[in-house]
């Protein structure tokens, strides 16, 4: 008998899993996948649960990627249905994570159940990835568990991720790729003093400004046909000067950029300094990055996914890199991925919801892409 992906999804949003917690969250999803032939491993990496499952032994091997953890759910009295109930009004399932994305990996699992009802066991093998630390440092969680399936020779030939890739409704978007983030924090230093008497002292403020007003307005490139230009966004410019007649002595500003596959993170930094010094300012400045840019050239792979969603919902995604950053990042180094999902309307807000239409239609495309890739046309 098949998997009901709404009730699977209502078990999975009933726990608790703010990350890194899990709450028995993926012990609800093995739970699913052994019955099925799926054999399933635990990987806990400090205070992280991930799990990897996989039915067959033979290539090809298809991936799903998912994760259980969620954000938090802010003010609980914000909601007009308990984040964690998994109520179900009106054709719309709400709570904390069934968007993103409880909803896709209870999907996926009802999709694997189907094509085995209908199909048989694949030509090949099926496998999920799932981590509880998307959504917290992605340290413990996919990265550790794709090392692990290097060592143990479980890296797939394909992989698609679950993430929430529609904006209104299924059909507009895969994620063939992400923009790479660098963050920054630039700090110039002056010589605090009393703003009657500025000779004696050293404003450092117009000059962090000079700064932030070079980088802001520099333009990095144009873009290209997978990418919007990179961007920098500049996030904080503190002072901390809590008193109007001082000049302080050290000002502080922060900023991202969301960068394609012109830069990695070395050569954003470098250009980023360079801007800098060429204004001839003293500061000391930072770097931070965990995310590089990624593409997997549209192909065999891509065209069938596509095909998938088209046959499903009668429309033809587009292949976009827009939107923050996913474990998707992790995976393009192993091989080609990417995602598809619910809408992405409401994730991370008050009232995180997803329709049963959508979930239901998620269920037949993921379907549908099992079948095209194992040749059950």
């Amino acid at each position: 008998m098949s998997i009901d992906p709404i009730q699977l999804t209502q078990d999975l949003v009933r726990c608790e899993s703010v990350t890194p917690e899990d709450d028995g969250a993926q012990q609800v999803l093995i739970d699913a996948v052994l019955p099925m032939g799926f054999t399933a491993e635990k990987l806990p990496f400090a205070e992280v649960e991930n799990v990897f499952a996989r039915l067959g032994t033979d290539g090809p091997h298809f991936c799903y990627a998912g994760h259980t953890d969620v954000v938090p759910p802010g003010d609980l009295a914000a909601w007009t249905h308990p984040p964690f109930a998994a109520e179900i009004h009106d054709g719309i399932l709400y709570g904390r994570g069934t968007s993103d994305m409880k909803g896709g990996n209870a999907c996926f699992v009802a999709a694997v159940s189907r094509f085995l009802e209908k199909h048989g066991a694949p030509d090949g093998s099926i496998s999920l990835l799932i981590t509880g630390d998307e959504e917290g440092p992605a340290v413990n969680g996919t990265v550790k568990v794709l090392e692990w399936m290097a060592a143990q020779g479980q890296i797939p030939d394909h992989c698609l991720v679950g993430e929430s890739s529609n904006s209104t409704q299924h059909g507009e978007e895969i994620k063939v790729g992400r923009r790479g983030s660098l963050n920054g924090e630039i700090i110039v230093r002056g010589k605090q003093g009393h703003v009657a008497y500025q000779h004696l002292a050293d404003n450092p403020v117009p000059k962090l400004a000079a700064l932030v007003s070079v980088l802001s307005s520099y333009e990095f490139d144009q873009g290209n046909d997978h990418f919007l230009p990179t961007n920098l966004e500049v996030t904080t410019f503190d002072v901390g000067n809590p008193t109007a007649n001082v000049i302080p002595a050290t000002a502080k500003a922060a900023f991202n950029v969301r960068f394609n596959d012109l830069w990695t993170a070395k050569t954003l930094a470098e250009k980023i300094t360079a801007l800098l010094d060429e204004t001839g300012i003293d500061y000391d400045i930072s770097y931070a990055s965990n995310a590089e840019s990624f593409i997997t050239q549209p192909g065999a792979f891509t065209d069938l996914v596509a095909g998938a969603v088209q046959d499903v919902c009668g429309r033809k995604p587009a292949l976009t890199t827009k939107g923050g950053t996913s474990d998707a990042r992790f995976i393009s180094r192993y091989c080609p991925v990417v995602e598809y999902g619910v809408t992405n309307e409401t994730i991370h807000q008050v009232d995180e919801n997803a329709t049963i239409a959508d979930l239901e239609m998620l269920t037949d495309i993921y379907l549908r892409v099992l079948e095209q890739y194992f040749g059950k046309n």
